[in-house]
């Protein structure tokens, strides 16, 4: 299974609203993507808990329709 860019982007968006978000398909396969996300979501906590947050996000998804998921997180 694979999942497009647009549906991993409205994931973030719903759970970390105001966010500002860079993807890249690193395989070209809908499959293996880099992501960037700003946020004041962010402020405050640590790397790990950061990412927890994006990965709460994807819900189900990752593993099941989003095999790889480079990301990086900034705090604004």
């Amino acid at each position: 299974m694979s999942m497009k860019s647009t549906e991993l982007e409205a994931l973030i968006k719903k759970a970390i609203p105001g966010s500002e978000i860079e993807i890249k398909d690193l395989a070209g396969d809908d499959n293996h993507y880099s992501i960037v996300i700003k946020s004041d979501a962010f402020r405050g906590k640590t790397r790990i808990e950061q990412h927890q947050i994006v990965y709460g996000a994807l819900e189900e998804k990752m593993g099941n329709k989003l095999h790889a998921l480079q990301v990086k997180t900034i705090s604004t």
